[in-house]
């Protein structure tokens, strides 16, 4: 089954996206890809000893973690 997509550009779910500065909508394509969607399921709740890790995380994805993300809309 196809999905109806005719609306997509009308949904009130993304209205949020029209105020997004550039790290944000970044953000917000970033954290939809597979692939780094499986680098921070390992990087997750690990503790100091995954240093390596997480800055294998940050090099492949031109990221830093500041503090823990959360998705909040403005």
């Amino acid at each position: 089954m196809t999905p109806d997509i005719s609306n997509w550009r009308a949904s009130p779910n993304y209205d949020y996206i029209d105020r997004l500065v550039a790290p944000d909508l970044a953000w917000e394509w970033l954290r939809r890809n597979s692939e780094y969607q499986h680098d921070y399921s390992k990087v997750e709740g690990q503790t100091d000893e995954s240093e390596l890790l997480v800055n294998a995380v940050r090099r492949r994805w031109g990221l830093q973690f500041p503090c823990p993300p959360y998705f909040h809309r403005r």
